[in-house]
């Protein structure tokens, strides 16, 4: 089974449950499963480098929005191989996933894998569609904006993110201009910023909040499985 370093939280969850005992190396943010227990290299924007090559992995594994150009050239450089991932539409996410976990060993897809595929297929047409803004910081604002996973994964819950349209992937917007958008909902995930229900909806009131969790938002690996039952019901209770 080869050495495996992974750079991405929710590839770090995909490989231990698939593969377990492969991984020798994550960062500091990767959190599932609650009891992996394996070297920390640091964090996705900054990893220890030299942390990385002497655990000799034979492959690390890294994405292309949570990881620097920079940091995966030096891993090559240093001669390790370097697998990076794009995910930015959910059918997307299935494809790499099955590639990382073929690189990594596995012998055929896993049955999450396949289970989490069913999941998003059996997911009907919405009977009506509901716009909103998505932030993911404060201090300073920033939304969802073009070309993102999650604002694929929500738009196939029948939700319109209003900044899907913007030259920026995560444009800074003032809350002024979000409240003056006028969405009929705002999409508060519990990462990256930890947004909760005191922290966040009071900017926007008068609108509702539905505080979904980052991970079924935002992670593409077994989470992927519960994740249309989990927002469907997080956005239909703001919408009550």
């Amino acid at each position: 089974m080869p050495r495996v370093v992974s750079l991405v939280p929710s590839l770090t969850e995909a490989v231990a449950v698939t593969l377990p005992g492969a991984l020798v190396g994550a960062t500091d943010w990767c959190t599932h499963p609650a009891d992996l227990d394996v070297a920390r290299i640091g964090g996705t924007k900054n990893p220890r480098l030299d942390r990385i090559v002497s655990l000799a992995p034979d492959l690390v594994i890294a994405n292309e929005e949570e990881n620097r150009a920079a940091d995966l050239d030096a891993l090559r450089t240093a001669g390790l191989e370097v697998l990076v991932t794009e995910v930015r539409r959910v059918p997307q996410a299935f494809t790499e996933l099955d590639r990382v976990l073929t690189a990594c060993g596995a012998p055929g897809r896993p049955g999450w894998l396949d289970a989490a595929e069913r999941a998003w297929a059996a997911l009907p047409e919405p009977a009506e569609r509901t716009t909103a803004v998505v932030p993911v910081w404060r201090r300073p604002w920033m939304v969802l904006g073009r070309d993102t996973f999650a604002g694929d994964v929500l738009a196939r819950l029948g939700v319109d993110h209003l900044y899907a349209g913007h030259p920026d992937r995560y444009p800074r917007v003032p809350a002024t201009e979000l409240r003056a958008a006028a969405p009929d909902l705002v999409v508060l995930p519990d990462e990256p910023y930890r947004f909760t229900a005191d922290d966040g909806p009071e900017a926007f009131p008068g609108l509702p909040c539905a505080l979904v969790s980052g991970r079924h938002l935002t992670w593409y690996g077994p989470s992927l499985t519960r994740a249309p039952r989990m927002l469907a019901e997080a956005l239909r209770a703001a919408r009550r």
